[in-house]
């Protein structure tokens, strides 16, 4: 079988990956402020025996997902496991809080029944808009969690409901998404070395 249109193919993976790099170089020139908090935010709290709950819908559930296993597991260093749940994970919670009260309810109803004064919060979307995810950031603010929100260049009702905000210069889907996923690495990586620069005693 012949697929037509292959001679464009080159430059349009060469468009993609150029896109995506220029999108990060862009929030690294002018967001890095904001991930540094993240860093500290996470940092601290997990220092002090509180945990990070993460949330999101479709690829942004991946990557609360993927953030939360790095940090029960390991990105890079030996050290014992963080304490870290992504609310996306659980089937028979998912549907019963979908069916019970409603797809908005299904992030704060679990927040609500895990969160702690000191915890962090993390919301993932890439617009801004997710209604679950506002009303889980707006429940673990009004229960004294630290809340931080991962989005787009439209923050849409982050604004008002995070403590700290990061928010990837584009507007284009899959451009934020592959920015979410380094930043996710990024805070991983350095939340675990000042972590176990505090077990070793180094300090920061």
């Amino acid at each position: 079988m012949q697929v037509r249109g292959l001679d464009s193919l080159d430059h349009e993976i060469a468009a993609a990956l150029n896109a995506s790099a220029a999108v990060k170089m862009e929030l690294a020139a002018r967001g890095t402020a904001a991930v540094k908090a993240a860093v500290l935010s996470i940092t601290e709290a997990l220092a002090a025996g509180n945990k990070v709950m993460l949330m999101g819908n479709g690829g942004s559930a991946a990557d609360a997902q993927h953030i939360a296993a790095e940090l029960v597991g390991r990105f890079k260093l030996e050290r014992g496991a963080l304490p870290a749940i992504s609310l996306c994970t659980d089937p028979s919670v998912i549907t019963a809080v979908g069916n019970d009260y409603g797809y908005e309810y299904l992030f704060a109803r679990q927040v609500e029944a895990l969160a702690r004064p000191g915890d962090v919060a993390v919301g993932i979307t890439t617009s801004g808009r997710s209604p679950n995810v506002l009303k889980a950031l707006q429940t673990a603010r009004s229960l004294g969690c630290i809340t931080i929100g991962l989005t787009g260049q439209n923050p849409g009702g982050l604004q008002d409901i995070c403590d700290i905000l990061v928010s990837v210069p584009s507007d284009v889907t899959a451009r934020v998404q592959e920015a979410h996923t380094a930043v996710g690495h990024v805070i991983c990586e350095l939340v675990e070395r000042l972590i176990n620069n505090r077990v070793s005693g180094q300090g920061e």
